[in-house]
This record gives structure tokens, sequence and C-alpha cells, in this order.
């Protein structure tokens, strides 16, 4: 078997990760209107445009911004910060910076905001009660989260929601890197013999990009450590196929990329 490059294997977590159901967010696309769609705050600043798009296009009847304060928090509010100036915004929550970026940047406001989750289990659950509470029919969700938690996201809300739901899943971005100086695995690769092929707005320095995208797999084995039902049952089951694990112990065994480690600040997710 041929053994795949650095570049290679974290392109491979990305597509895995960034997980995108359709081609683009539009009711063509969808086959018609969702009910709500869900824009989350651990999305890196180019999911606003994403979103902006999604509401333009009127992809469904009920728009929804989820996040209060959490791992990718302090990285967001320095995006914002450097780009808007704006003197406040260690005092606003996830969903309160990009609801306030919409309505700044693009003249958009969505229907309701989420403000209390601290991790991607109370995502799902906080939105879901808050769509309960409200009355809004949310038997089709589209889901807006960073390429790097979006399948987690996905298998998050089927954990929770009725097997009649139909959830749309489109990653914020599917950043794919490529390799400089002709480096390749073996050769104690590390981000420096990395760059991004084209970095969306606000996109995460490139080592924690790859730290995010390695703690996505152990958490979505289905195992006594993961968070599936076998383990934590946090999720419901996902299938990591095998060229995904290989990219996985590759980039962890060669290179000097880390597995993001929980923050025990915001819980266990």
């Amino acid at each position: 078997m041929r053994r795949c490059s650095v570049a290679e294997s974290v392109n491979t977590l990305v597509r895995f990760c960034a997980r995108r159901d359709v081609a683009a967010l539009t009711p063509g696309h969808l086959g018609g209107r969702a009910d709500v769609a869900i824009l989350f705050g651990g999305s890196v600043l180019a999911g606003a445009a994403v979103f902006a798009d999604a509401i333009r296009s009127e992809v469904a009847g009920f728009y929804l911004i989820v996040g209060g304060e959490g791992h990718s928090t302090d990285a967001l509010r320095r995006q914002v910060r450097d780009r808007t100036g704006w003197p406040d915004v260690d005092e606003l929550t996830e969903a309160a910076l990009f609801d306030r970026y919409l309505r700044d940047r693009h003249g958009l406001a969505v229907d309701a905001l989420e403000e209390k989750s601290t991790n991607c289990g109370n995502n799902v659950t906080n939105a879901l009660a808050l769509l309960a509470a409200g009355g809004v029919r949310h038997d089709r969700i589209v889901l807006v989260q960073d390429a790097t938690m979006q399948q987690r996201m996905d298998a998050g809300f089927r954990r929770h929601v009725p097997p009649t739901t139909t959830l749309v899943n489109f990653a914020s971005h599917r950043t794919m890197v490529r390799e400089v100086d002709g480096a390749g695995a073996g050769a104690g690769a590390g981000a420096g013999l990395l760059e991004y092929e084209s970095a969306p707005d606000g996109m995460w320095d490139l080592e924690r990009y790859v730290s995010l995208l390695l703690g996505e797999i152990p958490r979505l084995r289905d195992d006594a450590g993961g968070y599936g039902p076998s383990g934590r049952d946090y999720i419901a089951h996902v299938d990591v196929p095998d060229e995904v694990e290989q990219a996985f112990t590759l980039l962890r065994n060669t290179t000097g990329h880390t597995v993001r480690r929980v923050d025990q600040r915001w819980k266990s997710q």
C-alpha cells in the first residue's frame, strides 16, 4: 500500500470531518426549504458569509445562531476584533458575535440566539430545547459548523432527534493543505512544512487546525474511549473509515502535530 504524505493525511481528515451533504445551500439543492438553519459559534469567521448566503437564498424558514463560550471563543473574539475594532468583543458570546457581525457586515438578522452552551453536546440539546419552547417546527434542519466539528455535530443531533428528522450538513469551510519544500511523511514534518491551499476568513493557525482535526477521531469512535453509544454515549454511532484511521495514525506517530485535549473549563465535549 502506498504511504500517504502528511498533506494527504490531513486532507483525508478534512474530507471526513468537514461534511457537506449538498453542493450549495439553496432550496434547489435541498429539494425545498428547510424548517431551520443553524450556525454554530465554533466556526471560523468565514461561517458568517456562508450563513449570510444561505439566508439570502431563503434556505430555511427560521434562522438560529448557537454558541455561548467554549474552547474556540477566544480565537473567534480575536478574529472579530482584528476585523472590526469593536472594543467590547470580550463581553460577547459566540452567538452574539456572529449575530452582530451578520448585521454589521451583511445587513442580515437571524430569528434567535442560543448563548448558554459551552460544548458540542449542549450546542445540540440547547438548540433543540429553544426550538421546542418556541414551537418552531424542526423536521428538516440545516447545520453549519466548522470543518473540524461538522461530522460530530451531525452525530450529536442524530443522538437526540427522531429518525424522521432530516439533517443537512454543510461545513462552513473545507480547507485543504499542501506540502512545501518537498517534505513528506517520515520527515518529522510539522506545521512549518504545510500551508493552506486557500485559507478562508479567520482561519485557524495551521497547527491548531490539525490538532482539532486529530482530536475528532478519538471522539467519533464508537468504543469505550469514544463519544459513541459504546463509550460516553454523547453522539450516535459514526463509521470511521479505515483510511481516516490510517491518516490519524500517521499524523500522530510521525509528525509533531498533537491531538486536541479536552479543556475542562468547558466540560467533557
